[in-house]
């Protein structure tokens, strides 16, 4: 039956396999042990597009920053529903450190107009999408207001800055940056927010690319900036997508 099973499913271009005895039955990797973490994640996974493995790598470059008193703030661009930014927040809290602002960019209105650069992994362009009603990533800024209260973050340390960030980046930006996150999605917004974010990114400060892998126009911008200001940067690949480094 078995066999029989195997034939027919590869008839129809499947395959089965058995389930990973890498993974836990919640779907957790049995690697990832850490109790706080997962509690995080389980408050957070409903209102973020990203998978296990980059929220883990953010909880984690947070933790670093914490541990290692890296000075300066915590910076996202482009928010979504608030997803990450909660898994920031959380873990500030639970590492005892509420001095950190956090900056939270977003149009608040759906992703802004993009170019012939953006162009995803699979070739399709971002218009193409958009006018599909696919990669929208719509959430108002008044919903995205309410996830994150539950955090109970301190509020008058966040900020949430609405617009393009073409628009509102660098008249809003503090003087340091702590850990960088950036996840526009397009080529132009993110050449931007390289241009005017990474140089107050501190020392071993953090830098997260979040579509590196998945959206030309962001790999281009970042590789781009980095040729041109002459900065030798080693990316870490976290999942196909997602890219990390540390500021030397």
């Amino acid at each position: 039956m078995k066999k029989a099973l195997k034939i027919l499913a590869k008839k129809m271009g499947y395959e089965i396999k058995k389930p990973s005895d890498k993974i836990g039955t919640d779907g957790i990797p049995k690697d990832i042990t850490d109790e706080t973490f997962i509690a995080i994640y389980n408050k957070c996974k409903d209102f973020s597009t990203c998978s296990l493995e980059p929220m883990y790598s953010l909880y984690k470059s947070v933790e670093y920053v914490v541990k290692n008193n890296i000075p300066g703030d915590l910076v996202e661009c482009g928010v979504f529903k608030g997803g990450s930014a909660m898994m920031m927040a959380y873990t500030l809290l639970h590492f005892g450190d509420t001095t950190r602002k956090i900056y939270l960019y977003d149009t608040f209105e759906g992703m802004s107009e993009p170019t012939d650069n953006d162009v995803d992994i699979k070739g399709e362009t971002a218009e193409s999408l958009l006018a599909k009603g696919q990669a929208v990533c719509y959430s108002p800024i008044e919903e995205v207001k309410a996830n994150f209260e539950n955090t109970n973050y301190p509020s008058n340390q966040v900020f949430f800055v609405k617009g393009k960030v073409e628009d509102t980046i660098p008249q809003t930006i503090p003087t340091q940056i702590a850990l960088l996150r950036l996840d526009t999605d397009w080529y132009e917004s993110t050449y931007h927010e390289l241009v005017h974010l990474y140089p107050i990114l501190e020392q071993k400060g953090v830098l997260i690319i979040d579509d590196y892998g998945h959206w030309e126009g962001s790999r281009k911008a970042v590789d781009q900036y980095f040729k041109e200001s002459n900065i030798a940067l080693l990316l870490n690949r976290i999942g196909y997508s997602v890219r990390v480094s540390i500021k030397t």
